[in-house]
């Protein structure tokens, strides 16, 4: 007989608990030791960020699975930890892990600290300011009412609150004003996360949402600064507000007009001039501390200088993905457990069995979640909405999360606020936002689609996807030819309107010595920033064609700098890219050389740089007013095709130039037997692809299928017939050791009497 025996498992939901229990067990005899001693230990502090860590990770991950926030495990597993209930059950053990010694407990505050103002410079990183000024009107209502009745309702709770609940009596309009801020501000990273797990960030609902709680988030930060100024006198003091609010206000108007050009430059120049690892991270970490010191010393608390620090930050143009993946790599991995473990672990809800504190978290969690969404659903109601709107909008704006806990945490460390509110304030936190996710998630599953959303969420999900969006910087290769000048203004085009700025690299011979190329760079450099100037200029003239210039313009600064080479040709392309260039416009003269299709030159540039290439090429006649180009987009039906259309269109938006496609068989398709059957169909398909992508970009553009001919010679006789002067070709690199696109874009490199760009898809 055979019996199949299983190993015994343990659920899935106690495997924190287990694991997290075992590694304190495991530490429990060193931190004896350690515990000991009156002075800090170092080899303690390690076990306590190890700890909180751990168990910050494991409850984070129970929590995640059940559809909750990750923060909500990580403040449990601190409650776990403290005098609810390790310190209960075992209060030696607790004690020896986190001994009740200042100098001690200063190390890991200093981590929790510096936790706070990562996790208020993400959320800048995050806060999508853009979206808020597009919905300002009905999100500011939201958020205004949504602000007042819960703030006005908490501040009324801390004027009417039993003297021997608070901390100190004589400071009871600071603890009200806290206690108003605490119950009205939302957690904008909790409401996002939700919204988006949801797939609803781009519904009209969601996106109010989470504007809403944008204007909340930053509404809530000034407040909290200005009550900090408060709380230092323990009283209102005249002098002290105006130097808050007045401080905060130029602070604010400084950070959002030079300040935000200022960031962009320092991040630029510490991008492209340092060579070490991670400069950019340091100039990120900076600028975030020099802002907190800023907002410290007008007498306002540090978290409103990481909070628009971030936000600047997240509005660079050249803000890649790694580098903000790497910011939020060490926030979420380190401080965000120890932050919110520490909180946890600073709880003791030891203070609920004292009835009149019960009460007074009941009451709290009850006013707070009445207040909040009975201020945001009359908000939402005024602004015109249905009642399942103004239902989903109550319910997603009822979530405290990492933002409540920052604020209770500033409230204890001014002694606003003591232990007791400040339990009372965390388990308030914690049920609101455990009960925000179900809500919303039941309120957003009973709302229709309206008509116009679905519309823009087609064209919201081309741009997901769109070939263009992914790139975020331009390095324009020149040397002062008439490609270089077309290519400067086809860069001024993409400037203009997807926002990419453009390094402008003059390039010499390869073997020129060092004191050729010194002289070059001096004789050359006015060239240089000619070039440069180009691309303002054309940039500008595009922004100028859109219905909205005046404010693009305004919000979007054309962002142009001139590098000159400062070494061997292929190492600079090399740098340029590992740098965050991802798309390089090649103008250099000649394109092609005397044996083969293109130059040794061209060849040895494109095999140097590892990003996308758009080979730009003047030939014959071209308009010299972009409006008056006529572009000419070869379309075979295949990805790289509607590539390049789409790279056509971008420039067909910017400059309003006629735009036409003409259809061709794409030579690898045209020998497929499987193919052959739907040949008279297949222009029709590869057209209603190109018009969807027209119009999203809302160009108009003409189409031609021609006769079956040999496609170059289709190309070219229609360029002819047509008088067009631009074709946007899209080409894949063949394999071998001389560079070629295939038959159709080599002959055409060849022959072409028409000035061409080829876009390496």
């Amino acid at each position: 007989m055979t019996i199949n025996a299983k190993p015994a498992q343990f659920p899935s939901r106690k495997l924190p608990v287990i694991t997290a229990w075992l590694l304190i067990g495991c530490s429990l005899p060193a931190c004896a030791a350690e515990g000991q001693s009156s002075g800090p230990s170092d080899a303690l502090f390690l076990v306590q960020i190890v700890v909180l860590v751990v168990v910050g990770r494991l409850f984070g991950e129970a929590m995640v699975r059940i559809g909750q926030p990750s923060i909500m495990g990580q403040i449990i597993g601190g409650i776990l930890l403290g005098p609810s209930v390790f310190g209960f059950l075992l209060p030696s053990a607790q004690s020896a892990i986190f001994p009740d010694i200042d100098t001690q407990k200063a190390m890991t505050d200093a981590v929790a600290q510096l936790g706070i103002l990562f996790l208020l410079l993400l959320a800048g990183m995050e806060t999508d300011l853009s979206l808020a000024l597009r919905l300002r009107r009905a999100a500011a209502g939201v958020s205004l009412t949504g602000i007042v009745v819960p703030f006005t309702l908490g501040f009324g709770l801390g004027e009417f609150l039993p003297a021997s609940l608070l901390p100190d009596p004589d400071a009871r309009l600071v603890t009200s004003l806290f206690l108003g801020t605490a119950l009205s501000i939302s957690s904008v990273k909790i409401v996002a996360t939700v919204v988006r797990e949801m797939d609803f960030m781009r519904r009209n609902v969601g996106q109010l949402i989470v504007a809403s709680a944008i204007i909340d988030d930053t509404i809530g930060w000034v407040i909290i600064a200005v009550t900090f100024s408060l709380a230092k006198e323990g009283a209102v003091d005249l002098a002290t507000l105006a130097k808050g609010v007045i401080g905060t206000i130029l602070f604010m108007a400084f950070s959002f007009t030079i300040g935000r050009r200022l960031v962009f430059e320092i991040i630029r120049w510490t991008n492209d001039r340092f060579k070490s690892d991670l400069p950019v991270l340091s100039a990120i970490i900076a600028i975030m501390g020099a802002m907190a010191i800023v907002t410290d010393a007008i007498g306002v608390h540090t978290v409103l200088g990481a909070f628009v620090a971030g936000i600047l930050v997240g509005q660079s143009p050249i803000l890649t993905r790694q580098i903000e993946g790497q910011l939020r790599a060490l926030t979420t991995a380190l401080f965000m457990p120890v932050f919110f473990g520490l909180t946890g672990l600073h709880t003791d809800l030891s203070v609920l069995t004292d009835p009149s504190i019960m009460v007074l978290a009941v009451g709290l969690i009850v006013i707070a979640s009445l207040g909040k969404f009975g201020g945001a659903f009359a908000g939402a109601k005024f602004g015109g909405f249905s009642t399942a709107e103004a239902v989903a909008l109550g319910c997603g704006m009822n979530a405290r999360g990492s933002t409540e806990v920052i604020v209770a945490s500033i409230g204890l460390s001014v002694g606003v606020l003591d232990e007791r509110l400040f339990s009372v304030i965390v388990a308030m936190a914690v049920v609101t936002t455990m009960a925000m996710p179900p809500t919303l998630r039941w309120a957003l599953a009973r709302l229709p689609m309206r008509e116009e959303e679905k519309e823009r969420l087609e064209l919201e999900a081309f741009e997901e996807r769109s070939f263009v969006s992914q790139f975020e910087r331009i390095l324009l290769v020149t040397d002062h030819s008439a490609s270089s000048d077309l290519a400067a203004r086809i860069s001024g085009h993409f400037a203009a309107l997807r926002k990419m700025p453009v390094t402008v690299l003059d390039i010499g011979e390869e073997d020129e010595t060092a004191a050729d190329l010194q002289e070059r760079e001096r004789t050359d450099a006015p060239r240089a920033h000619q070039i440069s100037e180009r691309v303002k200029e054309t940039a500008e003239m595009a922004v100028e064609t859109q219905e909205k210039g005046a404010e693009l313009g305004q919000d979007n600064p054309i962002h142009v700098s001139v590098r000159d080479r400062d070494g061997k040709l292929a190492d600079v392309l090399a740098e340029s890219a590992d740098k965050g260039h991802d798309i390089m416009f090649v103008g250099i003269q000649p394109t092609s050389g005397e044996s083969a299709h293109y130059s040794e030159k061209l060849s040895a540039m494109i095999d140097a740089f590892s990003g996308t290439t758009a080979i730009v090429t003047s030939r014959g006649m071209i308009a010299r007013e972009d409006r008056n180009l006529r572009i000419l987009v070869p379309i075979s039906g295949t990805e790289r095709s509607l590539r390049a259309a789409e790279f056509a269109l971008v420039i067909a938006k910017a400059t309003g130039a006629a735009t036409t496609a003409v259809y061709f068989r794409d030579p690898k398709e045209a020998v497929s037997p499987s193919r052959v059957s739907d040949t008279g169909n297949a222009h029709r398909a590869a057209f209603e692809q190109l018009d969807r992508i027209a119009s999203f970009y809302e160009v108009e553009v003409e189409k031609v299928a021609p006769q079956a001919s040999v496609p170059e010679l289709a190309i070219l006789r229609h360029a002819r017939s047509g008088r067009f002067d631009l074709i946007i070709l899209g080409v894949s690199r063949r394999a071998g050791k001389e560079l070629s696109y295939g038959t159709v874009a080599d002959t055409l490199a060849g022959t072409a009497d028409r000035s061409f760009v080829f876009v390496e898809t």
